[in-house]
């Protein structure tokens, strides 16, 4: 296999994770967005939980952008 073709197949798959990343960001706001409607006193609470959750998620998609461009650049 060609090495330029392998690098491309490595980091395709590395970027996979980002599918996954956009569903949790997802379910993540629409779980937001629903508890808020039932019991909107529990704003202030709900907020600090979602922005360390959604920092969270986020990281993993940077991670999986790192490794992908470490592949292609890099190896």
């Amino acid at each position: 296999m060609d090495p330029v073709a392998a690098k491309m197949i490595g980091a395709a798959i590395a970027v996979l994770p980002l599918a996954c990343v956009g569903l949790a960001l997802g379910n993540l706001f629409s779980s937001v967005i629903e508890s808020i409607g039932r019991n909107p006193s529990v704003t202030e609470t709900v907020k600090g939980s979602v922005l360390l959750y959604f920092a969270l998620i986020e990281a993993i998609a940077l991670f999986a952008l790192l490794i992908a461009l470490l592949i292609l650049f890099v190896v």
